[in-house]
């Protein structure tokens, strides 16, 4: 490097100099929307190379600056200009925003998640679960590892309920025996969705098998794709390697830890006590965090079984009974957002049955509430940013470019590499699903029609989908996972990316292994 190249490498470096190109960077993007509105050549449902940058813009300069809001911001006004739609308010940030889905998580998993650990610290039940949980099961870090891992098995029914619920049970545990927040993180990410694929007694097999519907003679029934779904877990080999390096993970019998970050992460916890790293910005407030337990209040196990119990009781129980003993294979009865609201009800309840004032529970669920709010924020721009995503078309971008690339003898493991492309630039698996199963499915048939051939195809973009979801910071559940635990959302994405690299790399090594040796 000359002597020119270094000072251009540490003027850059410089945060002064980086907010300077930011805002430059910025306005220029505004006056090119103004001048270029409606002039990007649209074809095939896309803008060409166009379609990639707004997510891949948003992400590079999550990385670079380690400062997501203004990241996602920019990608979703680069969208408006590319999309010809400049007002980006109207265009976009209403509609996403003013959805039921997105009512649905801040009523589930903001409020009602900040206002339920905000209540806790008035009474106390969080810390008396960790206290309990220590005394008959945790003795160290590598146990308290263990039991996230086990609670995000128990929290299988999907990647942001498990997220949260797996988050908001084992922090305490975890902060007691000096697990850092990026280790909690991966662990609450890594059992999250890929639990959710291979013990899929939730609503995955019902939305997949929808998408599926029709494309081959093999699903003209709903029944056909759900037990397809079942027949394909085992082969789903990404969510099964994430599940099992995150147990070694948890026990530390893992050969090395990729990743220097993580290595580093686990040392300063251990060492100095240092949860989250000098200068994180942890995704939880204060609020989330400090015990202010009234004078005369005695915290109960109850304080936590209590809201925990009525959660798990309203969200499990009708859905087993409805599926197993009802028959409603299609349609079982999933009530959440009901049984956050009455988890949030029953904490007040016993809170106040136990004689504490309702001012003071309120001023906890209100304290929980604030200490969300960033999260709130980012997870708005994150919803918006995939409807940018959807309106210039870069999923159907990337499927055109890369489905013109695949050979046959290698189509499992490419799938997978195409999902993973598109699920970590939109932050989404369930709309990578959407977008690639219609395609798949019937491509996997006419290259090679047998149905082994086509079940390792189906659950490599399962799987795949799943990787990017999990890696992406603009997914809901990465921002959701440093949310519950308390991490830095970049540190959370830098320290798990190379554990979840390692079980994407076993699973296409396995799948082109399979192709070889049985198709």
């Amino acid at each position: 490097m000359s002597n020119s190249d270094g000072y251009f490498a540490t003027r850059i470096g410089n945060p002064a100099t980086r907010r300077k190109i930011y805002v430059g960077a910025f306005f220029a993007l505004i006056l090119a929307g103004v001048y270029s509105s409606g002039h990007f050549p649209e074809q095939n449902g896309h803008f060409g190379f166009w379609s990639v940058m707004p997510p891949l813009v948003a992400i590079v300069l999550a990385f670079w600056t380690r400062e997501v809001v203004s990241a996602l911001f920019i990608g979703i006004c680069l969208g408006g200009v590319i999309s010809g739609n400049i007002n980006i308010v109207e265009g976009f940030l209403i509609p996403s925003i003013g959805t039921e889905s997105f009512a649905l998580i801040l009523l589930v998993y903001l409020w009602a998640l900040g206002g339920l650990i905000g209540i806790w610290t008035r009474t106390g039940g969080a810390e008396k679960f960790a206290v309990w949980a220590s005394g008959i099961m945790v003795r160290g870090p590598r146990s308290a590892k263990f039991f996230t891992w086990i609670m995000g098995l128990v929290f299988h029914q999907g990647g942001t309920i498990s997220t949260v619920l797996t988050g908001a049970t084992v922090r305490p545990v975890a902060d007691k025996h000096k697990v850092s927040h990026e280790e909690l993180a991966y662990m609450v990410d890594s059992t999250a969705s890929p639990a959710a694929t291979l013990i899929p007694f939730n609503v995955w097999p019902f939305y997949v098998a929808g998408l599926v519907l029709g494309t081959l003679p093999l699903f003209e029934t709903t029944q056909q794709g759900v037990a397809f779904f079942f027949s394909a877990i085992f082969f789903n080999f990404y969510a099964v390697f994430a599940i099992l390096i995150t147990l070694l993970f948890a026990w530390e019998k893992l050969p090395w830890v990729p990743g220097k970050k993580m290595r580093a992460a686990m040392k300063r916890s251990r060492e100095e006590g240092l949860l989250d790293r000098p200068g994180a910005t942890p995704m939880a407030a204060d609020e989330l965090t400090e015990q202010k337990i009234p004078e005369n209040y005695k915290p109960g196990l109850i304080d936590f079984f209590g809201p925990i119990g009525a959660l798990l009781g309203v969200a499990i129980i009708p859905y087993i009974v409805t599926y197993f003993f009802m028959g409603r294979r299609d349609d079982p009865t999933l009530l959440i957002a009901e049984a956050f609201v009455l988890a949030v009800l029953v904490g007040f309840a016993v809170a106040m049955a136990k004689g504490m004032k309702l001012q003071e529970a309120v001023d906890g669920f209100v304290d929980g509430c604030k200490g969300v709010t960033i999260g709130a924020i980012i997870l708005a721009l994150a919803v918006t940013l995939k409807e940018v995503a959807e309106a210039v078309g870069t999923a159907d971008y990337v499927v055109a470019m890369v489905g013109d690339l695949i050979p046959p003898f290698v189509l499992p493991g490419l799938l997978m590499v195409l999902c993973m492309l598109i699920a970590f630039s939109t932050g989404t698996s369930w709309g990578t699903y959407a977008v690639v199963f219609p395609v798949a499915v019937p491509l996997a048939w006419a290259v090679v029609p047998d149905p082994f051939f086509l079940t390792l195809c189906f659950a490599a973009v399962i799987g795949g989908s799943v990787f990017g979801d999990q890696c992406s910071p603009i997914s809901d559940t990465t921002i959701l996972s440093s949310l519950a635990t308390g991490c830095d959302l970049m540190d959370h994405v830098y320290t798990q990316f190379p554990l979840a690299i390692a079980a994407g790399l076993l699973a296409m090594i396995t799948y082109a292994a399979l192709v070889i040796i049985f198709v």
